[in-house]
């Protein structure tokens, strides 16, 4: 169990400053969003169920009410073994932060002794595919809990980086939380004509050319697979208890993260 605990900052897609606060639920209430903002102060479920389609983040929406780039948060609170928490929020996005999870990690404030088990009644017994173009994710039948990313672009920083983790030899709070956001200084612009990344900046952001990193240093050498990874999570988190599998994300995106939970819902 945490304690309830407050954080503001700016959107990353918005540039909107929003305040979360975050407070223990019952198991069964799962984890749900509050938009305290609104009359009637209406809920948004952080299940599957609830994803419109969205660019470069993931939205919740519930009728009209929505909330979106909920995937850090929503990695944060699995990766601590949170299954439930009401979030309230007085806005329709979620802060970005320092672009990784570690500031929402750091805030549940765990104890060393917490152990916190992955184990779900639940399993993948057969593989599940999903694809787009040269890009794919993949839930395998596995003995342990496991995740794997693979990203290739163009840019020589970005070029065939993988990296797996397993939750049952290293932390989400070492491991993954730490990885933050990045992006392409020669999309930034074209991006922002389109009404995104208005809270972008190099402060809560990794930025690369195709002569490296505009804003080093960077946290670990694989940062932005690892941060794939951590968008990986937090959107299969969005199926409640993750079942038992490895889950292997090539190339993905957000839309094929959520294709993919959609497809292990229907069985």
């Amino acid at each position: 169990m945490f304690k309830p605990f407050t954080l503001s900052g700016v959107g990353l897609h918005s540039g909107d400053v929003t305040t979360v606060k975050i407070s223990p639920a019952n198991r069964e209430e799962g984890r749900f969003f509050v938009r305290v903002d609104l009359p009637n102060q209406p809920v948004i479920k952080a299940s599957i169920e609830s994803v419109s389609p969205t660019m470069l983040s993931t939205e919740l929406t519930n009728g009209d009410v929505k909330i979106r780039t909920v995937e850090h948060l929503l990695a944060a609170l699995w990766g601590c073994g949170i299954e439930g928490a009401r979030i309230e929020i007085d806005g329709s996005e979620v802060p970005l932060l320092d672009g990784s999870a570690q500031e929402w990690v750091k805030h549940i404030e765990l104890k060393d002794d917490d152990k916190i088990s992955y184990s779900s009644e639940r399993e993948i017994n057969e593989a599940i595919w999903v694809r787009k173009d040269d890009g794919f994710c993949v839930a395998f039948p596995s003995p342990e809990m496991k995740f794997s990313c693979g990203v290739d672009y163009p840019y020589p920083v970005l070029q065939n980086l993988w990296y797996s983790w397993y939750p049952q030899r290293e932390t989400f709070q070492d491991a993954i939380a730490p990885a933050r956001t990045f992006g392409f200084a020669d999309q930034i612009e074209m991006l922002k004509s389109q009404g995104l990344i208005k809270g972008g900046s190099l402060e809560n952001a990794l930025v690369c050319d195709y002569n490296g990193w505009l804003n080093p240093p960077l946290r670990f050498e694989n940062e932005a697979v690892r941060h794939k990874l951590l968008d990986f999570i937090g959107d299969l988190s969005l199926l409640g208890n993750i079942p038992r599998g490895h889950y292997l994300a090539y190339k993905a995106s957000h839309q094929l993260h959520t294709e993919l939970a959609r497809k292990i819902v229907k069985g």
